[in-house]
């Protein structure tokens, strides 16, 4: 019951008081709150954005502009027409086909993944930006196995996501345990590890261990047939069996988190860190065991990009920007798994539908990332949400305003 549970990893005497996370912390990244209130503000405030955006729509059609000066009713229905395409072409590309739902589903796989990572760290208070890197390594890892191990495929595909959760959670335990050990604040050494892996990826790619025969640019060898994930839909479709391990992880964390002692000392320690100490539980080492557990969601992210990413070649760029995409997805998700799955398919709906919005309605791509952007500022701002649909905040909570991320 004393800071002495802790000696087994540093000299609690020496290390800094711990802060729990400030109100502002807690509020946007809604640890320690329930799925019916952590989708209440990300739903709304998808809805402002997505009216913020059909105002940006209407705006970037020149052609209603010009109408404006000479026929005002007559530009105004020919803006509203342009935004009612923009956003079917939005709908209809995510949803409206088999394909186009598919292709929701297999963007939303590494975000669901990576968004658990992330969402796991808020839970207990800890901003974990290396997604990326632990998907890197993660990756790299699993594609040593797919490689260089010949076996069936029942056993070659289980073994490569082994290997990607093992070098995932390893890269991930690195900053919990230099948090644990000196006090390093975790959004500058996963920031640190994230150009570290990536450049040792680059590194990697490069040598006969993985490269393939001939190249001289960093790219591997094709991931043999045994270790690439079956198609769920058929060989039409890009949605693999990844899909059905990421729904399985969100399972998994949902019960870590809310069935497991564990889970309940990662959320106690997010609440307040010296009052979980004081009762008994090692903090320190349950902040390497959430870094350990989130570097593995996102290692096995890393691995469904390498095992079930067409044309089964890796390069370093493979985990792309999924791991701080991730960042807002947890943030939309309000760090509840459920919150995370539906966050997850919004923003794969948004990457499928928005290619076919570009197409058939002409609309930049680029405004898909301005109602990303939306969403987060508005994820960022609650109690503007709640003034604009006059939503009452929870009782006793507190607007604070002058405490940044450390509380």
């Amino acid at each position: 019951m004393t800071e002495s549970t802790d000696t087994n990893l540093t000299n609690p005497e020496k290390s800094p008081p711990e802060k729990p996370p400030s109100n502002l912390f807690a509020r946007i990244t809604g640890i320690n709150t329930g799925w019916i209130r952590s989708l209440l503000i990300p739903t709304l405030a998808l809805l402002v954005a997505l009216i913020f955006g059909a105002v940006f729509v209407a705006l970037t059609d020149l052609e209603a502009l010009a109408l404006l000066k000479e026929d005002f009713g007559g530009g105004l229905r020919l803006m509203a027409e342009g935004v009612g395409l923009a956003y079917k072409a939005l709908f209809t590309g995510a949803f409206g086909s088999v394909y186009g739902l598919s292709e929701t589903l297999f963007a939303a796989t590494p975000l669901l993944l990576t968004g658990l990572a992330v969402a796991l760290g808020f839970r207990a208070g800890l901003f974990n930006i290396g997604a990326n890197g632990q998907m890197l390594i993660g990756g790299m890892a699993a594609l040593w196995v797919a490689l260089h191990l010949n076996l069936p495929g029942f056993i070659h595909i289980p073994l490569a996501i082994l290997a990607a959760i093992i070098g995932g959670a390893l890269w991930g335990g690195i900053s919990g345990l230099l948090k644990a050990i000196t006090g390093a604040h975790e959004v500058i050494t996963t920031i640190m590890l994230n150009f570290i892996a990536f450049f040792l990826v680059e590194y990697l790619l490069t040598v006969p261990v993985f490269q393939e025969a001939g190249k001289i640019n960093p790219i591997s060898e094709f991931v043999p047939l045994s270790a690439r994930f079956p198609q769920v839909f058929g060989a039409d479709y890009r949605v693999s069996i990844g899909l059905l391990i990421a729904v399985a992880a969100a399972i998994f964390v949902s019960w870590l988190l809310f069935r497991s002692s564990w889970g309940f000392e990662f959320r106690a320690v997010g609440f307040n860190p010296t009052a979980s100490r004081f009762a008994g539980m090692k903090v320190q080492s349950l902040l390497v065991l959430v870094m350990g557990f989130s570097g593995a969601l996102a290692g096995i992210a890393g691995a469904n990009q390498v095992l079930g990413f067409s044309p089964y070649q890796v390069t370093s760029a493979f985990a792309g920007t999924i791991g701080f995409d991730a960042i807002a997805l947890a943030l939309l998700g309000q760090s509840h798994p459920v919150g995370v799955v539906w966050a997850a398919l919004l923003f794969g709906a948004l990457k499928a539908g928005g290619r076919a919005m570009q197409a058939s309605a002409q609309i930049p791509l680029d405004l898909v990332v301005v109602i990303q952007a939306l969403i987060i500022v508005f994820i960022a701002a609650p109690e503007l949400v709640r003034a604009i649909f006059r939503v009452k905040p929870p009782e006793k909570e507190k607007t604070q305003i002058t405490k940044g991320w450390g509380g």
